[in-house]
């Protein structure tokens, strides 16, 4: 019989970092801004997006808010705290509310749309890349991925989804870069079980098999 625990519990080194990488985390989520906010560098600013998008999704999902009455409701709202503000500012000696300089640039605009633009167009190329079947593994993986998200799609609201989905992001990079000497062991003694179950089933039952004549021809 075969020796399918066989060790190659050595073909993963212990210390082999989760999915392959050699890269700090923070590397490979771009090591920019935001990078920063996945990995809670900016506290602050990483805990407002979170609950911003709490509160979208309790608005919608919860309150049933439309995005019009939403977008109308919040303008009604600053605008009566504008000109609270305004006319406090003559009784009280307030400084008047002001736009910030940095958002009335057109700068402003032309770097967020030309980031926008170079995410956009990265993503294409990977796309393509990946679709023109130059790695096997990124594409049988892309659509099994699509395909687990379609049937998911099915169950859960899209709403719930992207809610969902911006929860991950917003929480596990940050978890894993805390926790990541435990999720590299785990990932390892999982891979490695994985592989054993693989060389089981591969000598118990498909080595057992009969083969045509040409396979054992092959093999002599």
């Amino acid at each position: 019989m075969a020796n399918y625990s066989s060790d190659s519990d050595n073909d993963f080194a212990p210390t082999s970092k989760l999915l392959g990488r050699q890269r700090p985390i923070h590397s490979v989520l771009g090591g920019g801004r935001v990078a920063d906010i996945l990995l809670w560098r900016d506290t602050r600013f990483s805990a407002a997006i979170l609950i911003a998008v709490a509160v979208m999704w309790f608005l919608f999902e919860v309150v049933d808010y439309t995005f019009v009455t939403l977008l109308c409701h919040v303008s009604i709202t600053t605008m009566l705290i504008v000109f609270i503000w305004s006319a406090g500012a003559d009784i009280f000696g307030w400084t008047p509310p002001s736009l910030p300089k940095e958002i009335l640039q057109d700068t402003t605009f032309e770097d967020v749309a030309s980031i926008l633009h170079k995410k956009f167009n990265n993503f294409l190329s990977i796309c393509h890349f990946v679709a023109c079947g130059n790695d096997a593994k990124l594409f049988f993986l892309a659509i099994i991925s699509l395909s687990i998200l379609s049937v998911i799609g099915n169950y859960i609201s899209t709403l719930n989804l992207l809610f969902f989905g911006l929860l991950c992001v917003e929480t596990l990079p940050f978890l894993y870069e805390r926790y990541e000497e435990e999720v590299d062991d785990v990932a390892y003694k999982l891979k490695r079980q994985m592989r054993k179950t693989g060389r089981k089933f591969n000598a118990d039952f498909l080595g057992k098999i009969p083969r045509g004549p040409g396979k054992e021809k092959k093999e002599k």
